[in-house]
């Protein structure tokens, strides 16, 4: 007989490990194995730190998966006698790649020579697992149609390494039955090019690009991280990146204006007290009207009225625009003259 579950369990317990372990933090530079997702805009919302994505403890894991068939990868190439550097030699690290003063960039798994179809020419690796109907349809079509991303993440990789590498070999797993596909691609200088000057145009303007759609239920749209900022009224993370004081700075640093410093990226996670949104994160709900060196004047779109965001008594500090879900309380005369008299602020229920 099935002994009855209790509300704790040994697998709740390590999905719960999973969930409460993760890192909490965001990428401190646009990575290259996000610059081939086709929005512009939800890339700027990742690099502007505007989400903190959390997962659960079942995806975490399989995030972990991915990471543990690497090392089988690498020993299996090396079984047919590939030399494989998943390390660079020259600083026992990660191989890195950067471009933008640093802020845009990445690490690849690995380089290698000796492969059966071209024995004499080093070849980045590059090392995925997928799920059946993905793995079938990888095998069909190709990694270019088939994981557009990945296909992108390899050209980057290879355009940016030094030496430059004209050479990848993507190598995929099927998780349903270990069956392995190999697949060389050939750099495209062109292609390279273009996605630092993509990702380049991304890091440089404080106006978000153009959605990928106006409309929230595109399938695109609907499971994006940033979906409730970019279609709702969601205000994002109050942190410095998406402060109007702060820009991005050559070293893949960050200066703020009103303080007139570089702030260390503890500084940009944490923020201060005199933060102040760019106006154009809050567009979807309220439309910038007037502003002063530390205050700005909005007008809500769903009722009219104005409301003014700044660190004064009579002003609503961007913590507090985050925390209202309904943005109609932030012109309620009642809750302003609260906040003024008894210098008050609003929580958020999280």
């Amino acid at each position: 007989m099935k002994i009855p579950e209790p509300a704790q369990t040994t697998i709740k317990a390590i999905v719960q490990h999973y969930e409460d372990n993760q890192w909490g933090g965001f990428r401190a530079h646009l990575g290259g194995s996000l610059i081939g997702r086709p929005c512009d805009r939800e890339l700027w919302y990742t690099f502007r730190w505007c989400t903190e994505v959390r997962h659960n403890g079942q995806l975490l894991r399989l995030f972990q998966t991915g990471h543990l068939a690497e090392d089988r990868f690498i020993k299996d190439l090396r079984n047919v006698g590939v030399k494989v550097h998943d390390t660079d030699p020259a600083t026992g690290k990660q191989f890195l790649v950067k471009a933008c003063d640093g802020h845009f960039g990445g690490s690849f798994d690995g380089v290698g020579i000796g492969f059966i179809e071209a024995p004499s020419t080093w070849h980045l690796i590059e090392m995925k697992t997928h799920g059946e109907k993905s793995f079938n349809n990888l095998k069909k079509v190709g990694v270019r149609e088939a994981k557009p991303e990945h296909y992108v993440q390899m050209q980057i990789y290879m355009y940016l390494a030094e030496p430059q590498l004209t050479r990848a070999f993507y190598m995929a797993v099927n998780k349903n039955n270990d069956e392995l596909y190999g697949e060389r691609i050939r750099l495209d200088p062109e292609v390279g090019k273009a996605i630092v000057n993509r990702a380049s145009s991304i890091i440089v303007t404080d106006i978000p690009p153009t959605k990928i759609h106006e409309d929230p239920s595109w399938y695109q749209c609907k499971f994006c991280d940033h979906h409730g900022i970019c279609h709702g009224e969601e205000a994002p993370v109050v942190n410095c990146r998406t402060c109007l004081h702060s820009t991005p700075i050559e070293d893949a640093a960050w200066h703020c204006a009103r303080h007139d410093r570089e702030l260390s990226k503890q500084e940009q996670l944490n923020g201060c007290e005199q933060h102040l949104y760019n106006p154009h994160l809050l567009e979807q709900f309220a439309d910038a009207l007037d502003s002063g060196e530390y205050w700005i004047k909005y007008r809500l779109k769903a009722n009219g009225e104005e409301f003014i965001t700044g660190d004064g008594n009579d002003q609503f500090s961007s913590k507090e625009i985050q925390a209202v879900e309904d943005k109609t309380l932030l012109t309620d005369e009642k809750l302003v003259e609260l906040k003024e008299t008894f210098d008050g602020t609003i929580e958020g229920s999280k």
